[in-house]
Order: C-alpha cells, then structure tokens, then sequence
C-alpha cells in the first residue's frame, strides 16, 4: 500500500465559544475530495491524540491516501458519532464536545496536571490577555528600573532607567465633567472648566515618568537617547499651577500606588498630580503655609458609588462657582481657599480634546485642525516606534512622545521572557481596539483611515468576536506509532476585509456611500501601520479552503484576539 505525501494537505480546527462543535477542515490546492477520495474514513485516536482519515484514490484504488491530524485540547465526547462529508474542495470533520473550549473548566485544565503558569505558558505558547493592572505592576515592580528597546534592531530608546510608571485617565474628560457638574451656572456652573484644566496641567510629561495606556508609553522627550528637536529649547511650553516646591506639594493616593515624587528631577507641583492605579484621580492637599486647601464634596451615596472619578477637589476650583441658595450639593469650603487655576496655554487649548487620545488608533473626535502627528522613528532601523503632537515646528507640544508597545522590548534579547511587551503585537492590539470599539459605538463595520492624507486604505467588517483555531500541515501514516503532542486552540475575532489601496474613484465614492449607508466607524492609523494589518489579514485568508474564505464577495480572515 503506497502513501502519498501528506505534506500538501492543510487542516483547520475551528470552534466558536459557547459551541459544543470542533469543525475540521482537511484540504489541499488539487484535489477534489467528492470525486477522488474514494470509501473516506475517519477514526478517532485518542491515545495517540490524533485524527485518521483514509480514502482510495479514484485513479488508482490499490493506493491508499493516509492522514493523520493532531487534536487540540479540548474534551470530546467519545460515545457520540463522528460525521465527516467530502465536498468540491476540502473534507469536513465534525466532533461533539463535552464542553465548549472557551469553558473555565477546559482553560484551567493543565493546571489540573499540576502544571505552575510559567510551565504552561513555556509549553503551549499561548500569550496572556493583555491586560492594563498586570502591566502597570511588573513594570512597577522593577526597582531598578526599566530600559525600553526597539524590538526591530533592539537599539536602547531611553537614557537611564525608568522608574515611576502612571495609568493614565479618561480621555474624555470634559463630557465627563460637564456630565457631572452639569454646564449651567446653577449646577457648578465653571467647575468643569476648571477641573479639565487641572487634568491637563496635572499630566504633563516629566523627566523618569512613564505614562501607560493600554496601547502606549508615553515618555517625556528628554528621557529618549538620541533624539533631538530642532525647538527643544524654546522654554516650557505649560504655565505652572504654583509656585511651590516638591516638599509643599505633597501627594495623598486613595489606593495603594506611591511613589517618592521629591525624587523626580525637574519636578515642579504639576508634575506631582497624578492618577493612582486605577486611572483614578489622587486626592491632592495643597498646603499655604498653615492654611489647608483640601476641600470636603459630599454628594448622595448613590452618586458617589456611581461615580469616583474625582475624589476630592481643590478648594480653588469651586471657589468661584459655590454661592448662598445655588442648586448644588453641600460644600464645605474654608475661608483661605488659595491660588486659582490659571487657564491653559493656547496650544494646551487646542489640543486638550484629544490630549490622551488614543493614536494607535485615533478616532475622529482625538483629532484636532490645529494639532499635527509626526511619526517617531528608531535612529537606527528607521522603524515606526510611536508618534507625538505638535504644532509648529517638530517638538511635542506636551513634551511626550507615544511609543506603541507592539514596537517595543523592556529587555534584551527582544521578545524573551523577560520582556514584558512580548505579548504586544499590532495585531493584537488592533483586534482588542476593534472589540472595545464595537462594543462602545455598538457598530462592527469599521474603515481604516490614513493618518495625513485621510484616504480609506482598508475595510473591515466584524462577522464573529469569539472564535478559536488553529491549523498546520498533516502528518503521515509513519508518526502514528508516536504520541503527536496535542495543539492549543488560539481564541480570534473573524473578519472580511477589503484592501482599498487600489480601489478606482468610483470604487472610493461606492465605499463612501456604504459607510454613510451603514454608519460605519471611521478610525485614523498611520501609514506603515495599515500596511502591516493589511499583510496579517491577507496572510491568514488562507486557512479555509476557497469555498469558506469569502463572503458577498469580500476575502474572510481572522485575527488573533
């Protein structure tokens, strides 16, 4: 009995969450299985933790073609019946589960061989979530400090170590506030105003202070090795809130984040607001002498568990605002309430909408006219690390600079398992915007725009946010006598996407039309940004065979969640 080579056969495990099904997809570029494989058999193996399909060729029926397919982790139903069918261009293999995969039980289940997490991780390969808190904590728990590196040519980026590590708030911080105070005179009246402002001055970038997003570091330009400015001296671009020093202007945190502020060099008492862990904003006490600013807000106990955003406010902020039988809640305000907030520098005014913006993927509203975002390169490799506002000239105009987390390494050798990025791809990241976008904004229809010149150069719609899958090449009938190690199933979104590099003008006005028909979102990235995606997509196109890899005409893909 001759065996033909395997090797040009591909398979596919796919299983949707909350799904007991585990689909298989065996296929290859030449054969048509309902003509040539002839008396298809698939038998389960689970000691050897694989699939065995087995057909006669329609030319030759002495000839049997052999495969072997390895099994995912998962829990399948051994006593329900195996179903298999042969169409035009691959072979479909259904199993029952006894679970679904995205089950706790089914996650958790090498830790049931005793497994530690490093041991996992080490052993499947499965990244970990992207998650904002564990972040935010190793990065903190290095005492020495942290180096960050370019991840295309390991180049160092920062001068000395980094230190003190800080979440950074909402970006909507007056809808926020005016939500909450109300815009009229007789309901805070001013008070969002000023407190935006004292957002803004309170996270302006200073030296040996990272700023954290979910997506991005944010530096301050001084701390980066070998990068210069052309008006890096024109002087500080943010007027202070107060003349005081560090030791005045201590900081008091509601959590459990702190950090020795009077370390910080360069430091003046803006730099010295800052958020906990949480993103929440620390409670300040400005001190004037002997004289206390704090200020003591009560508000009803539902407001208050409704919303902790602001903790407490400076006196000076409602100063101006708080007067005999206005509508507002019971405030206790001292006699000496001290300096008021000085209003925002023009350009803090023009940029403050989009001041924390998110430009990884920037949306509308984190634009502004008056704001342009340059590209920040590696000095050495020329690769996109991250980019920074500006309005005249080529210096931050906050002073920072972002740098995407998917382009960066914490440690050297790149990539290692010390880095703490390491599991930061653009794909990823994408992927989690564009799940988070989807659930906020309620659409799934999304166009990608070019940064500078606003051209749509991809679609993409949202079919399934919770998929898993994985696939390779089969084995032949010569591994069966070894144990074939099992797969992990790796959790995606499933997507049909649309290059539109090269689309016509009336393809361009066609798209435009669908995007106002189908109130599609619109999202900015930059240019070497898009390209990258568009590679990711078109390369994981081919995991299906050609009768499952499109929709209504439009090429289906997957990403990585």
């Amino acid at each position: 009995m001759a065996i033909m080579n395997p090797r040009k056969w591909r398979f596919t495990w796919e299983a949707q969450s909350h799904s007991p099904t585990l689909r298989l997809f065996l296929f290859d570029s030449q054969t048509n299985p309902s003509v040539h494989c002839l008396d298809l058999k698939v038998t389960l193996n689970l000691s050897q933790s694989h699939v065995s399909i087995t057909w006669f060729c329609q030319k030759d029926t002495e000839n049997q073609v052999s495969l072997l397919v390895p099994i995912p982790k998962v829990l399948i139903d051994c006593d329900s019946p195996i179903s298999y069918r042969a169409l035009s261009d691959h072979i479909e293999v259904k199993l029952l589960l006894l679970l679904p995969v995205d089950h706790p039980i089914v996650s958790s289940i090498d830790s049931v061989l005793n497994l530690t997490e490093d041991a996992r991780i080490t052993e499947s390969g499965m990244p970990t979530p992207l998650v904002m808190d564990s972040d935010l904590k190793t990065l903190s728990a290095k005492e020495e400090g942290v180096h960050f590196y370019c991840r295309s040519c390991s180049t160092r980026l920062t001068r000395k170590p980094i230190r003190h590590f800080v979440e950074m708030p909402s970006v909507n911080w007056q809808e926020v506030a005016d939500n909450w105070f109300g815009a009229c005179c007789c309901s805070f009246g001013g008070i969002s105003e000023k407190l935006v402002t004292s957002y803004a001055n309170s996270y302006i970038c200073v030296t040996d202070v990272c700023l954290l997003t979910h997506t991005t570091i944010t530096l301050f330009k001084g701390d980066l090795e070998g990068f210069k400015f052309s008006d890096c001296d024109e002087g500080p671009k943010h007027q202070p809130v107060l003349d005081c020093t560090v030791e005045d202007c201590p900081i008091e945190s509601t959590q459990t984040s702190e950090f020795n502020q009077a370390t910080l060099e360069g430091c003046d008492c803006q730099s010295n607001k800052m958020h906990d862990l949480n993103g929440k904003l620390s409670l300040m006490s400005l001190k004037n002498g002997n004289v206390s600013t704090d200020l003591k807000c009560e508000v009803n106990e539902g407001e208050t568990n409704g919303n902790s955003l602001f903790g407490t406010l400076p006196a000076s902020d409602l100063s101006d605002t708080c007067s005999p039988g206005c509508c507002v809640n019971t405030c206790e305000i001292p006699k000496n309430c001290g300096p008021t907030v000085p209003e925002l520098m023009a350009d803090q005014r023009s940029f403050l909408n989009g001041f924390l913006g998110n430009i990884f993927m920037a949306k509308s509203y984190n634009l502004s006219k008056n704001i342009n975002w340059l590209e920040f390169l590696c000095p050495q490799c020329s690769s996109l690390l991250g980019a920074y506002p500006c309005s005249s000239g080529d210096a931050p105009i906050d002073d920072g600079v972002r740098l995407f987390k998917c382009y960066l390494s914490t440690c050297l050798p790149v990539s290692g398992s010390g880095d703490m990025f390491r599991n930061y791809t653009l794909e990823r990241m994408f992927t989690n915007q564009l799940l988070e976008s989807a659930q906020d904004e309620l659409s799934f229809r999304t166009v990608v725009r070019d940064f500078n010149t606003k051209s749509t150069w991809l679609q993409i719609v949202l079919i399934n946010p919770s998929s898993w899958y994985c696939t390779g090449y089969c084995l032949g009938e010569d591994c069966s006598m070894e144990p074939v190690l099992k797969l992990d199933l790796h959790p995606i979104i499933k997507v049909l996407f649309s290059d539109c590099t090269s689309n016509s003008e009336f393809q361009s006005r066609i798209l435009e039309e669908w995007l106002t028909k189908k109130l599609a979102e619109e999202v900015f990235m930059f240019r070497r940004q898009i390209e990258e995606l568009i590679e990711v997509l078109a390369s994981v196109k081919d995991v299906l065979p050609p009768s499952c890899s499109s929709i209504q005409g439009l090429p289906l893909s997957s990403m990585l969640r």
